[in-house]
């Protein structure tokens, strides 16, 4: 990618999901993420699968082969490889997974936000600070503010 490429980029952001050991992915969240790609949403680069075996391990799990039910099209995903997540990234990942588990990291391009991001670092801006807020956090806010009042 040069430079001018660059410019036109939007944030990209990384999330990592748990799946439960006794629930492998099923595919059920795919088209879902599909629907994002294709309404130009988001850009996938990266979806990494990746088990934790019970001795604390990590093997890598093919998308092909997780077995996915309900004739998901994982053709899209399958090719999502822009080489951003290094092994080091998948075992830093994996170190926080419950063994037994299974896990997905996502990397993607917040296609949305790409024609403002464009604007703010053509006029000299620069992001300085990010973050999320898990669901969790939000419910535990709530929850808290309720018990006050």
């Amino acid at each position: 990618m040069n430079d001018n490429e660059f410019d036109e980029v939007g944030p990209i952001d990384y999330l990592v999901v748990e799946f439960p050991a006794d629930r492998p992915p099923d595919g059920s969240a795919l088209p879902m993420l599909r629907d994002l790609v294709d309404n130009g949403i988001i850009r996938v680069l990266d979806l990494v699968f990746v088990r934790k075996n019970t001795d604390g391990s990590l093997a890598g799990i093919a998308i092909d082969d997780l077995g996915l039910e309900g004739g998901v099209d994982v053709t899209l995903f399958a090719e999502a490889s822009s080489g951003l997540v290094n092994r080091s990234d998948v075992e830093e990942a994996g170190a926080i997974l419950e063994p037994g588990c299974s896990g997905a990291i996502l990397v993607y391009e917040n296609l949305w936000a790409a024609p403002f991001a464009t604007a703010l670092r053509r006029g000299g801006a620069q992001l300085v600070a990010s973050g999320r807020i898990p669901l969790q956090g939000i419910m535990a806010a709530l929850d808290s503010l309720d018990a006050d009042s």
